[in-house]
């Protein structure tokens, strides 16, 4: 016999996932959503390259916000979209996954490199609940003048400070201060700028 792990509360999953909680990613408006921003972000790589006006209209709607002077060079892969916040003047190279179950913060005037990953979702580590296809996620921000270079892996929960510098394929477990370098896998800070 299943486990209801939700017996005694009465939220949908959308409602739980919104929250920041356990839920399960069968809901029909979640399923709804996806579909959505998948369409946007196909409309959104179909514009990009004749269409500027109609191309920024689109990442208007699918993204939560769309700062001034952004280039978000597509393919541009999203789970909602709305969850996103992109700020002022920063540029996003090729194939940006930004999974944003929970929310994905971006400051102003960044450079992120081509094939990063920006990772919000989490599963639990006991086989059970992860076999029952529970999962949550964490936020990500990523503070003012950030660069991340190519193929980094943000992790859910992470905070990047401003003006700090990712090398190429780290892969960023834990908060990374201001005014840094930081390299590796796990990503720590070399240098301070």
């Amino acid at each position: 016999m299943a486990t209801d792990h939700f017996a005694d509360d009465p939220r949908t999953n959308l409602e739980r996932m919104l929250a920041g909680d356990l839920y399960i990613a069968d809901h029909p408006d979640i399923a709804r959503l996806q579909r959505q921003a998948m369409r946007l972000a196909a409309r959104y790589q179909a514009a990009y390259l004749d269409d500027p006006a109609e191309a920024r209209t689109l990442l208007t709607e699918l993204l939560g916000s769309a700062g001034e002077d952004i280039d978000v060079r597509p393919p541009l892969y999203v789970d909602y979209g709305t969850n996103i916040s992109i700020g002022d003047r920063t540029f996003v190279n090729y194939h940006l996954t930004a999974l944003d179950v929970a929310r994905i913060t971006i400051g102003e005037d960044c450079q992120i490199g081509p094939n990063v990953q920006l990772l919000t979702p989490t599963h639990p580590v006991e086989p059970e609940p992860r076999r029952a296809k529970l999962e949550a996620a964490l936020p990500i921000t990523i503070g003012d003048n950030v660069w991340l270079g190519g193929g980094v892996v943000v992790c859910p929960g992470v905070t990047i400070g401003d003006n700090s510098v990712i090398g190429a394929g780290a892969v960023v477990t834990k908060d990374i201060p201001a005014d840094v370098v930081a390299v590796g896998n796990p990503a720590r800070p070399v240098r301070t700028l």
